[in-house]
């Protein structure tokens, strides 16, 4: 058993540590209690891909917009043709495909509707903006952050072709790559998730959904590793926000199906 630090900074001194230098916290089989909520078990996520932009022009005086572009519009038209990354085809697994159908209501229980409607698509969020010194100025600068989460199947290559391709409409635009967290899965039928099913069925009385995470968790380092990862944990809701919290039963249940799941899996 582990205990971690640096999960949202994507465990430098936490999970990535440990798989470096005590190599033996692998194992065959990854327990995770990250937020999924208890009506879902998470067999893969989403990867992402953090990306910087930053467009220089001329720029002028608010009134001599003849003179030069300004770099506020030229980033929103860069923004709304990446937006275009949304519709891209992507070709989930058959299998997984399969399971993320049967669950789209348990998603959506779990992390809010329109959850499982996403869950199979690229999605593009501009998380900062900045640009421009004043109202009375045509901006010279502006740049912005985009974080595209990439769903299961994903080619790759075929969104790193459609990004060159948009921004090669904007010269005066340059992209710097910051983070590239590919996306991961495991056997949505595989040993641990009918254990866990099972108990959750024996504790609570339903049974918990396979699903793919739309965020990133510590599990993504056991998968890329080709071994099996699984994340059953509270309900994300209100996580990252003033007063956080999981709910006392939500808790025991979580360490009871925890419990009997490690053992079920080692003794059997």
């Amino acid at each position: 058993m582990t205990c971690v630090s640096d999960e949202e900074t994507f465990g430098p001194w936490g999970s990535r540590w440990l798989i470096e230098n005590e190599p033996e916290v692998l194992g065959d089989c990854c327990l995770n209690g990250e937020p999924s909520s208890p009506y879902t078990i998470r067999y893969g996520e989403k990867g992402l891909l953090w990306l910087t932009f930053k467009v220089q022009t001329n720029g002028s005086h608010g009134a001599y917009t003849h003179l030069s572009k300004s770099a506020t519009l030229v980033a929103t038209n860069l923004i709304q043709e990446l937006k275009s990354l949304e519709a891209l085809d992507v070709e989930v697994p058959h299998e997984l495909r399969k399971a993320q159908e049967k669950s789209a209501t348990a998603f959506d229980q779990g992390m809010g509707v329109g959850a499982a409607n996403i869950a199979p698509k690229v999605t593009l969020n501009i998380g900062t903006i900045s640009g421009g010194l004043k109202n009375n100025m045509v901006p010279s600068e502006c740049s912005f952050e985009a974080d595209i989460r990439l769903p299961v199947g994903c080619n790759l290559d075929k969104i790193f072709n459609s990004i060159a391709e948009i921004t090669k409409k904007f010269p005066e635009a340059s992209m710097e790559q910051n983070m590239l967290n590919p996306p991961s899965h495991c056997n949505p039928d595989g040993d641990m998730m009918q254990i866990l099913k099972s108990n959750v069925q024996d504790l609570r009385g339903f049974k918990p959904e396979p699903v793919v995470s739309l965020g990133g968790t510590d599990a993504r380092l056991w998968r890329y590793k080709n071994i099996p990862a699984y994340v059953y944990g509270p309900t994300p809701t209100g996580m990252g926000s003033t007063n956080e919290n999981v709910p006392i039963d939500d808790y025991l249940h979580l360490v009871k199906t925890h419990a009997l799941s490690a053992y079920d899996y080692l003794t059997n």
